[in-house]
């Protein structure tokens, strides 16, 4: 029996061979999509529980799939594959709305590892759940909703990506506490990845933009530098 549906959007045969033969190996239903066209046609009338995404694809460019995904709230788990190179395009992949990203070329169990990390994620609606006792609810003109799984401010919803509410949420049930990258990663994201990944740093980024922080004076995410991050509710 599979354990989810993974759409890989992939043009190099290769590769979707080999990713295909490790997905279904391990029991995930694999569909395929080789271009920019099929791989919409596929995401509008099918249903997957995550979406392995190339940046490069004939016919359009995977970051311009994404920023489509989530304009239509498209919510579902996306995993970047672009090649080590291509730092920018993996800042702009994480702030259109992915998940995460790995490298070109990757290890199999390393892929394996975030795969289900993210779904398994995914399969929890609110962080709420995980984290009854948390303390904060309001900081500014900001408001954190569990129960709604939204974030207000000056009473106007913030679009938040899936990743940065709970990263939001996380942090503000742990205030005044320095947490490090490492940490963010293994309770946020769900597994225990690169320490240097720029996961983190990047969703934090985004995350203090639509806060509406001055990125050269952070008010309430503040970084801790050679470390991580500290969430300051009364800054």
């Amino acid at each position: 029996m599979s354990k989810a549906r993974i759409l890989l959007v992939e043009d190099e045969p290769g590769l979707v061979l080999t990713v295909t033969d490790l997905l279904e190996a391990d029991g995930y239903d694999v569909a395929h999509a080789g271009d920019f066209h099929s791989a919409d046609e596929a995401l509008k009338a099918g249903w997957f529980d995550l979406v392995l995404l190339d940046l490069m694809l004939p016919g359009g460019s995977g970051l311009d799939l994404l920023r489509d995904m989530r304009a239509r709230s498209d919510r579902k788990p996306v995993l970047v594959l672009t090649a080590r190179a291509a730092v920018p395009e993996r800042v702009v992949g994480l702030k259109l709305g992915a998940d995460d990203y790995l490298g070109k070329p990757f290890d199999s169990m390393e892929l394996l590892a975030r795969i289900e990390a993210l779904i398994r994620r995914s399969d929890t609606p609110s962080l709420a759940a995980e984290l009854p006792q948390a303390v904060v609810s309001s900081f500014g003109d900001v408001e954190i909703d569990e129960a709604r799984s939204e974030v207000r401010k000056a009473g106007q919803a913030l679009q938040l990506t899936v990743q940065e509410y709970r990263l939001l949420v996380f942090m503000a049930a742990h205030p005044g506490r320095t947490l490090s990258r490492r940490r963010l990663l293994d309770e946020v994201w769900g597994y225990d990845a690169d320490v240097n990944s720029r996961t983190v740093d990047v969703h934090v980024s985004s995350l203090r933009q639509k806060l509406g922080e001055d990125p050269n004076r952070p008010r309430w995410v503040l970084t801790v530098r050679g470390f991580g991050y500290r969430f300051e509710p009364g800054a």
